[in-house]
């Protein structure tokens, strides 16, 4: 079947038109993700449903995407990788009506499940598709716009929250004005968030029905002159019959040694080697902890001793400079090359991540367990913990711990508890000057809050859910494991916290942030990069949502330094692999990368 695209033009022009639509790809990515941080505070008020329902919702995107980016490679392979790139924005695009249009829980979460598995269909088919048609010398750019508009649009996302919130702030400060006003105007808000992000799923559903299909891929089919067309829009008609020449080179290759091993081992050099390497790219890219940082920024730079409104800003100031060196990577990638940036990005994570946990460690050190002293605070009938930092009664217990004399800004205490397997951490400061009340209360979690949300119920049916059941700690007694009492940081400390994750998002931004999706896309032999990709790709999802869970705990039973230290001994895993072991893939075709693997040398090395 003949392509339905033309074969005529520029290629700059149509390598700047994928570039486009890579772009768009990576938008959706990030609105997927990012879009219901703004919209959950109003549906929240006017849904009626409890903390577990929002909670199911928030994690059917995850759910969906797990799915689909198992199953994306497969159906690459099967369908195209252009066919999947049209269902996973006929799948965004359907999923708005069902989720604004929704009148209870359920069509809500199938609108939520259908976003999740359109952004499992990108994270895996986009970076596969553009290493299988953009030109050696322009593949990392590809990419890396891929990862820009990414970034754009969780920025988006707050942005388009930040607007709504805007105009229902607006009339809550209208006196006297109807509540039911206030309701409608919150429920038209989550509900107008989710209709305006329909836009760039309709841009990218009409711009990606007119790219070609994947040359590789219609070449593996058998169909060499469709190939051939592909390969002329991107490379001209002279670099695409180059291009075929060596694809048809290496398939008479591949077919020779079948000949003589009619079994082609998966468990050769030239496929275990690209795939292991992959994996340990994307599981390090999660092990920096960079969605635990930019999830937790505000908290961190409080802890560190800044003012909520500074952190916030701090907060700001992180996701402008996450823009920023994104775009200096997209520039230097296919100047530079992967390894170059691999291995000053993960240099400088290194580095910011040492320099942050060192200097929690002077803060943790200085913190005194004054659990035993406060034990008259805990109500075992009522399985719950009260402590106010102002109460005189407790006075000379903190003055003994620390005293008032060398703690010029305030005092803080962070609680770690737990009630059965459910654990948690609580923070409380009593900053000096202010007379708000400085209070920790814990209460039994609602039964409601622990039930595992749509995710831990499937897994642990299947009996593969790694984390205790959370339902287990209906009736558990409360148990305080420490109350670790101390100075609050001045803010000289907190800027320079600050500085650390500054340097660790410009340092992440401008390496692995952009070189993860090649590693993803470039070292996989094209046997395996369809499904390669999608196992992949479930491993950085895995490794993030257990970094996720264990964050809390950890730093509360540990503090944020043991945190720290961990991530930058996963980090020195990889710059060590960057440095020794990645092959440079810049300015190299597909082909040239896969002789490299079997043990030949690369006619551009």
């Amino acid at each position: 079947m003949a392509q339905n695209t033309p074969t005529t033009g520029s290629p700059t022009f149509y390598n700047k038109y994928l570039l486009l639509i890579a772009g768009l790809g990576g938008l959706l990515y990030g609105i997927d993700v990012g879009i219901i941080a703004g919209a959950l505070p109003y549906l929240e008020a006017t849904s009626g449903y409890t903390p577990g329902q929002l909670s199911t919702v928030v994690a059917a995107v995850l759910l969906g995407s797990f799915f689909s980016s198992l199953f994306a490679g497969l159906l690459a392979d099967l369908f195209g990788r252009k066919a999947i790139m049209l269902l996973s924005a006929v799948l965004f695009v359907a999923s708005i009506p069902i989720i604004t249009l929704s009148q209870g829980i359920n069509m809500l979460i199938a609108g939520r499940l259908l976003q999740g598995i359109s952004g499992g269909l990108i994270g895996v088919v986009i970076p596969l598709y553009l290493a299988e048609c953009l030109g050696a010398n322009s593949r990392g750019k590809g990419t890396g716009m891929f990862q820009l508009m990414l970034t754009v649009g969780l920025v988006a996302s707050a942005f388009i929250g930040l607007f709504f919130a805007s105009q229902v702030g607006k009339l809550e400060e209208i006196v006297g004005i109807d509540p039911a006003t206030i309701f409608s105007a919150k429920d038209n808000a989550w509900r107008m968030i989710f209709w305006v992000s329909i836009a760039p799923g309709i841009a990218f559903l009409v711009g990606a029905f007119f790219v070609s299909e994947s040359p590789r891929w219609l070449f593996r089919k058998g169909r060499k002159d469709d190939a051939l067309a592909a390969l002329t829009r991107s490379s001209g008609q002279q670099g695409a019959q180059v291009i075929l020449e060596e694809m048809k080179q290496a398939d008479a290759t591949a077919t020779d040694k079948r000949s003589t091993s009619p079994t082609d081992s998966l468990l050769q050099r030239k496929y275990v080697l690209p795939f292991v390497l992959a994996l340990i790219t994307l599981a390090c890219t999660q092990a920096t902890g960079v969605n635990s940082v930019l999830a937790y920024a505000v908290n961190i730079f409080q802890q560190a001793g800044l003012t909520g409104k500074i952190g916030n800003q701090g907060n700001v100031l992180l996701t402008i400079v996450n823009c920023v060196m994104t775009v200096v990577a997209v520039a230097l990638v296919d100047k530079k090359g992967r390894t170059f940036l691999l291995k000053m990005g993960t240099a400088g994570i290194i580095v910011a991540l040492l320099g942050a946990a060192t200097t929690f460690l002077g803060i943790e050190s200085k913190r005194v367990d004054i659990r035993e002293k406060v034990e008259s605070s805990l109500d075992q009938a009522n399985r719950s913990f009260r402590l106010d930092l102002r109460d005189p009664a407790l006075a000379s217990v903190f003055d003994s711990a620390i005293p008032s004399t060398s703690s010029p800004n305030g005092t803080q205490v962070v609680v770690s508890y737990k009630y059965g397997p459910y654990t948690n951490v609580k923070y409380v400061a009593a900053h000096t000057g202010s007379h708000t009340p400085a209070v920790i209360e814990i209460t039994p979690p609602k039964y409601d809050e622990l039930k595992d949300n749509i995710i831990g119920e499937f897994f642990r049916k299947l009996h593969l859910n790694p984390f205790a059941d959370m339902t287990q700690a209906e009736g558990k007694p409360l148990e305080i494991v420490s109350v670790k009492y101390g100075a609050i940081p001045g803010q000289g400390t907190g800027w320079m916290v600050a500085g650390c994750f500054i340097l660790f998002i410009a340092s992440f931004a401008s390496g692995p942030g952009v070189c993860v999706w090649l590693a993803l896309s470039e070292l996989m032999p094209t046997r395996i990069r369809s499904n390669g990709m999608s196992i992949a790709l479930m491993v950085n999802q895995g490794v993030s949502a257990t970094i996720a869970a264990v964050f809390l705990p950890t730093v509360g039973s540990y503090g944020y330094s043991t945190m720290f230290f961990f991530w930058a001994g996963c980090t020195v895993i990889y710059f060590i692999t960057a440095a020794f072991f990645l092959p440079e893939t810049k300015g190299k075709t597909l082909e040239e990368i896969e002789e490299h693997f079997e043990g030949k040398k690369s006619k551009a090395a």
